[in-house]
């Protein structure tokens, strides 16, 4: 078999051959006036064992940083316990137990959010990892407004809805997106939270917005990372997990998406979630329905 031919076998670890996230051998394998294949395949290698490096790395600090978030809820049920059991007869059971089923609550939601966060990253959709509905059509002024009534928040929200803004996807994940955005802005908005759903181009954008503090610019694509909770947020919810935006990014991506951070209006934080609209999709050939089916991302 020559040298090209085997090279363009290989797929990414963990994949099968020629599955959808394949990488791009073609556009490596350049040719460069006195190179042979030999050093055409070598320069291959090396560019995927720097990724299989980056992907260890990526690996490594994630591992860090959940082992860090776990501990802390765990330390402080220890030492609750620990105190209860050295101090019985000063320990109130209805404190203690307040205080045990709070860090216990800590814990299910960050090893909640984890799962879903990896099932995302691993299939390319949480849903079809539990059997739940495939892709269908999301009209995303009834989801907005449906998702608006379930919820009791200490504000309202000032809703501009355009009607007819069709997307294609998984309806329970894009109201995890919702959700996500929501409560943050919730959080931070002083007196007002605005959501709004409108076309632009080839493109659904659902924005949320609110006139709390903003969100500093170079910031702005750091709260997409997983466990990054800004102080301002820390002060706000000490119970929050640091992983919704991280998830609403998965989501938008699978989604064939983008979502962004930027400064509303008012001077508070403006989400930007811009995903393909249906007509465009299905003219574009991107088979959403396929790939999700497939596990590609």
């Amino acid at each position: 078999m020559k040298l090209r031919q085997y090279v363009d076998t290989l797929g990414t670890p963990g994949t099968a051959n020629g599955d959808a996230n394949k990488w791009p051998m073609h556009d490596e394998l350049l040719t460069f006036p006195g190179e042979d294949e030999v050093t055409r395949l070598t320069r291959s290698v090396t560019r995927c064992m720097g990724r299989l490096e980056q992907a260890l790395q990526r690996q490594r600090r994630f591992a860090s940083e959940v082992s860090h978030e776990l501990r802390n809820p765990i330390a402080a049920l220890r030492v609750r316990l620990e105190e209860a059991q050295l101090h019985p007869g000063q320990t109130r059971m209805d404190d203690l137990i307040e205080h045990a089923l709070a860090d216990v609550d800590r814990l299910e939601a960050i090893v909640t959010d984890l799962l879903l966060l990896s099932r995302i990253e691993a299939t390319g959709s949480e849903s079809r990892s539990n059997g739940a509905r495939m892709p269908e059509a999301v009209d995303l002024a009834e989801l907005v407004t449906s998702e608006s009534c379930r919820r009791v928040d200490r504000l309202g929200s000032k809703l501009k809805l355009a009607p007819g803004v069709i997307v294609m996807g998984i309806r329970n994940e894009l109201v995890r997106v919702l959700t996500n955005l929501l409560d943050n802005a919730q959080r931070h908005a002083v007196r007002e939270v605005e959501v709004e759903v409108s076309r632009n181009g080839h493109s659904a954008e659902l924005i949320v917005s609110d006139d709390g503090d903003g969100i500093a610019e170079v910031d702005r694509k750091r709260i997409f990372e997983r466990f990054v909770r800004l102080d301002a947020s820390w002060q706000r919810d000490r119970n929050g997990t640091g992983l919704g935006l991280a998830i609403a990014r998965e989501i938008a991506q699978v989604h064939h998406g983008t979502i962004e951070a930027g400064r509303s209006v008012s001077g508070g934080a403006r989400f930007v979630l811009r995903l393909p609209l249906a007509d465009h999709l299905a003219l574009s050939g991107q088979a959403l329905l396929y790939d999700r089916a497939n596990g590609s991302r």
